[in-house]
């Protein structure tokens, strides 16, 4: 039986990369911009304002907790500022429940922000063709 390779004395992060995050606000912007573009009808334009202010919250909160914790003490000694993404993604990822590599992590944390935004574009392509 043939037991899977663990990488020992690798190192291990737990913090998010910046590049990720700026990736999720790219990302929440594109959604916003193309739910705008998608359902431009004057009648919809307060439930668009709704929409764009949550999607606006929900990338503010997160940001307002990162810079928090960045100031404090742990934060500070956690946060590498000059880390290649490259460095990251190739390093353990610590989760919760389980450790996996930087470029899975990536993967999972903006594969849903992705799909919506890429979802929210193609309506908005195929609305605009039609």
């Amino acid at each position: 039986m043939n037991k899977p390779i663990i990488g020992h004395n690798r190192p291990v992060v737990d913090h998010v990369h910046p590049a990720i995050r700026k990736a999720i606000i790219g990302l929440a912007l594109i959604f916003v911009l193309s739910a705008w573009i998608f359902a431009g009808d004057s009648y919809v334009g307060y439930l668009l304002a709704v929409v764009s202010g949550f999607v606006f919250m929900a990338v503010a909160l997160p940001y307002k907790l990162w810079r928090a914790w960045r100031g404090s003490d742990v934060g500070a000694q956690a946060q590498d500022s000059n880390e290649r993404f490259t460095d990251w993604a190739s390093r353990e990822f610590e989760t919760w429940q389980y450790r996996t590599t930087g470029a899975h992590a990536a993967a999972e944390i903006l594969l849903p922000i992705a799909a919506v935004a890429l979802g929210m574009t193609a309506f908005a392509i195929v609305s605009l063709f039609t």
